[in-house]
């Protein structure tokens, strides 16, 4: 039987309608992000793309990039986010990504950003937080940390993100003296070294069994809003702050670079940057129409921002390595 035409045209619209599959974007992160921002950021981004997404999280900050390195081409995603600026130069090394060919809205962070393979998304200060109940005079350098008698825990730089941040810290603020540091802080009798951030805060320093944790300046915004208590905060030092700042990257060999795109300038949207203060608990780089939370005013404000340049960072890091498993006898 021979259809009207119109009758045709509508079948196949139909049938073709039926059989396109819907375009997934694919997502690797470190498991905190996609646990805790992945949600709210899944929903923003489908209401914008017609699309699914899936943001994975594939281990801790620093497993992101050996991840991708083993990784069989096919089992690698269109995107990933929370690489920091100490793995910056390993991963543009790596040849895995591709340029953005994003345009920068402006950015509310403490330096310019110009690089074309990574995009920021939030940033934030190394501090170490303290109890202001039972902490009545924080240290206000190292060298009164290093001189007090409170107890100390931070992490393993050779398997911790923070570590490593505190490691760049050091490095940053006292360059040849960065070994007499190490070793003054490792011949304390209350300095406590853990594998990582997640060993140290709630299981030692919340527990009431340390008086000072390595952290962010950003920490205590979480106790405000969401235990309601404004003890934990973060100990401003002379010598600065050095800055953490995480990215995102468009894999080179990614199955939807086009909606990875797409998720590269939501990423400086409300949708996205509204989730990070109260999800990763830092800085976005774009300030939310809404503002920032409350408890955000009362942090502290780094009279310096300490940062290495990507390379000088990878350049640094072995020998700077070598000083601190010298100190604490690795």
């Amino acid at each position: 039987m021979k259809l009207p035409t119109l009758v045709a045209g509508l079948l196949i619209t139909t049938v073709l309608s039926a059989g396109a599959e819907t375009r997934q974007l694919t997502i690797h992160a470190y498991d905190s992000f996609a646990k805790n921002a992945g949600p709210g950021i899944i929903d923003a981004f489908k209401e914008v793309c017609d699309c699914d997404i899936a943001i994975t999280g594939v281990g801790s900050s620093g497993e992101l990039l050996p991840g991708l390195i083993e990784a069989a081409p096919e089992d690698r995603p269109d995107l990933v986010l929370g690489i920091d600026t100490n793995n910056l130069a390993a991963a543009r090394d790596s040849g895995l990504f591709a340029m953005h060919d994003r345009t920068l809205p402006p950015l509310d962070m403490p330096l310019d950003w110009d690089d074309s393979l990574f995009l920021p998304y939030n940033w934030g200060y190394y501090a170490f937080i303290y109890d202001s109940e039972t902490v009545e005079t924080p240290p206000a350098s190292f060298s009164e940390l290093v001189g007090s008698d409170l107890r100390v825990v931070i992490q393993d730089p050779n398997r911790s993100t923070t570590g490593l941040g505190l490691l760049m810290w050091v490095e940053a603020a006292f360059g040849d003296e960065a070994e007499a540091v190490w070793r003054a802080l490792a011949a304390r009798e209350g300095t406590q070294v853990v594998p990582r951030w997640a060993d140290a805060y709630h299981p030692i320093f919340r527990a009431g069994e340390a008086d000072v944790v390595l952290s962010y300046a950003t920490s205590p915004a979480y106790h405000v809003i969401m235990e309601a208590e404004d003890g934990p905060r973060a100990a401003r030092f002379d010598e600065g702050h050095y800055l953490r700042i995480e990215v995102a990257g468009l894999l080179a060999d990614a199955a939807e670079p086009e909606l990875a795109r797409q998720f590269l300038d939501f990423m400086f949207t409300d949708g996205f940057q509204s989730v990070i203060p109260t999800t990763r608990w830092l800085y976005p780089v774009v300030t939310p129409a809404a503002g920032l939370p409350e408890a955000f005013g009362a942090l502290i404000e780094p009279g310096e921002a300490l940062l290495f340049p990507a390379e000088e960072a990878a350049a640094r890091r072995s020998d700077a390595l070598a000083r601190w498993d010298a100190a604490f006898g690795e």
